[in-house]
């Protein structure tokens, strides 16, 4: 005997391809659908809705079909509050916890919707009360702890993916989830400047995370421009970046070689070691700006202007810089308070820490992936952003050239 449920689809769904998705959803689990209810939106500012209903041999064929039209947006019809349950002990979560998308969502309580708060991929949602209302927000598994009230299930769970959207008016008209290869290279680095322009003229922040390619091909004083002038607001990236940064301020070398002549220096594989021990002798980054050992670069920049930084390391680092945060929960939690605080998130030249922010980041966030290697942006515009834009090219042609379209309009106003 067959089961069945009703689900809806709202919004740009045809647009979008949510509508297409949800079709080929169902199919591809071996169930079947009618579209009961049809309403097109014909005009450009309307929205359509669609309420399908899906059948499958078993309810457990069901539950994996309705499950992933829920990722995609479909939910189900007239649906009941959110089942919560109680988690048994730290970092231990109930069986049949939902794992949260990085889309925009919201919980089923006592008969109302309720925002789920820092909302990132792969999460489980808590909810309690407090004397100012209903509270749902995300926690990381290692961050639940005993009786926190988990949402489990798929019932009570609205999901709302960015759609496309329908025209390209303004500075993020550009931004359409693809990779431009092929696009002229000044014309799209052209458009992410205006976008960073109106993003902080919203009184958004722009998040960098850089790989230390950035440095080895020139474009350090560029950025470290952008960080004085108040383009940039956080940065997150690893060991390897702040060490070759400082190295080419101490020794004018990174890795070595002088990022202007590409020659060797003598006993410039050394260098980078030197800088880390001076600046461990100096007791930090900080330390060693205030004592007028570092003068130039984007660390330099970061500390006389007041610019957050998160340096996560690995098992790869030398030293590491005092700086540099070791261990990988504290790293991955300093990176999360950096990306919910970014509107617009820069993520040069560095595929492994990109996918580290790129996970904590909701799906509205808007996002620019910039790398020589085609499937470096691929990976990371596959994270499922609606608002992300890749481009394959120098990380060494793209930093001067967005440097030049915004620093030859003046800066902007640092908040006071």
């Amino acid at each position: 005997m067959s089961v069945s449920r009703v689900v809806e689809l709202e919004g740009h769904i045809i647009d979008s391809g949510m509508m297409q998705a949800a079709f080929g959803i169902v199919m591809d689990h071996g169930g079947s659908f009618d579209v009961e209810e049809f309403d097109i939106g014909r005009h450009k500012d309307k929205e359509s809705y669609a309420r399908m209903l899906v059948t499958a041999d078993t309810e457990e064929d069901l539950q994996r079909i309705v499950h992933e039209l829920h990722q995609n947006g479909a939910n189900l019809a007239d649906p009941n509050d959110a089942k919560l349950e109680p988690a048994p002990e730290d970092q231990v979560v109930p069986h049949g916890f939902y794992s949260t998308t990085n889309h925009p969502t919201q919980i089923r309580y006592e008969g109302e919707w309720v925002d789920v708060e820092h909302i990132e991929m792969d999460c489980a949602v808590i909810v309690e009360e407090t004397d100012s209302g209903v509270r749902a927000y995300t926690k990381v598994l290692n961050a639940i702890e005993e009786g926190d009230r988990v949402v489990t299930g798929e019932a009570g769970i609205r999901v709302q993916p960015p759609e496309r959207p329908r025209s390209q008016e303004g500075a993020f008209g550009f931004m359409q989830g693809g990779i431009s290869s092929e696009r002229p290279s000044e014309s799209t680095i052209e458009q992410i400047a205006e976008a960073i322009e109106e993003t902080k003229a919203e009184g958004g922040d722009v998040l960098v995370v850089a790989g230390p390619a950035l440095i080895h091909s020139g474009a350090r004083e560029d950025m470290a421009s952008l960080v004085e002038e108040g383009y940039i607001d956080y940065l997150s990236i690893g060991n390897g970046f702040a060490v070759h940064d400082i190295e080419r301020d101490l020794y004018g070398t990174s890795l070595g070689v002088n990022t202007e002549t590409l020659d060797h220096a003598r006993h410039g594989h050394k260098h980078h070691i030197y800088a880390i021990s001076e600046v461990i002798r100096a007791g930090g980054i900080e330390e060693a700006v205030e004592e007028g050992l570092l003068e130039s670069g984007v660390m330099y920049q970061c500390v006389q202007n007041d610019v957050p930084y998160v340096i996560a390391g690995s098992i790869r680092d030398d030293g590491p810089l005092p700086d540099t945060i070791t261990d990988a929960i504290e790293a991955q939690n300093a990176i999360r308070e950096q990306a919910h605080e970014a509107d617009m998130v820069l993520m040069l030249s560095t595929l492994l820490h990109s996918v580290a922010v790129g996970n904590c980041l909701p799906s509205t966030t808007r996002v620019v992936c910039v790398d020589i290697n085609p499937a470096t942006v691929t990976q990371l515009l596959d994270r499922g952003s609606a608002q992300a834009v890749g481009m394959v090219t120098d990380i060494g042609t793209f930093v001067p050239i967005l440097a030049e379209n915004l620093l030859e309009e003046g800066a902007v106003e640092l908040d006071d």
